[in-house]
C-alpha cells in the first residue's frame, strides 16, 4: 500500500495555503468580424441579440395582472394559509 492510498481507496485532502489564489482568467478576445456583423443584421431587424435586455421576453415571463403574484412585500402563500378557518 502507498503512502496516497489506503483500505477503502479514498485519496488523502490535499491542503492549498490561502495564498495560492486561482489565476487570472485569460483576456477576451474581440468578436469576430462575421459575428459582429451578423448581431448589427440582427438588431437592424429588432430580433434578440445574446445578453442583451429583451423586452418581449420580460413580458411574457411576468405574471399575470390581477393574481397579486409578484408584488413586493406580499405573501404568495397567503390565500392558501388556514383555508378552513380553524387556526391549521
Amino acid at each position: 500500500m502507498t503512502a496516497t492510498s489506503s483500505a477503502t481507496g479514498r485519496r488523502p485532502w490535499v491542503r492549498v495555503p490561502a495564498s495560492a489564489a486561482p489565476p487570472p482568467p485569460p483576456p477576451r478576445l474581440p468578436d469576430p468580424p462575421i459575428y459582429r456583423a451578423l448581431m448589427r443584421t440582427w438588431a437592424d431587424r429588432g430580433r434578440t441579440l445574446p445578453g442583451r435586455h429583451d423586452p418581449e421576453w420580460t413580458r411574457l415571463a411576468a405574471p399575470p395582472a390581477g393574481t397579486g403574484r409578484g408584488t413586493v412585500g406580499q405573501d404568495p402563500f397567503s390565500a392558501t394559509r388556514d383555508p378552513r378557518g380553524d387556526g391549521r
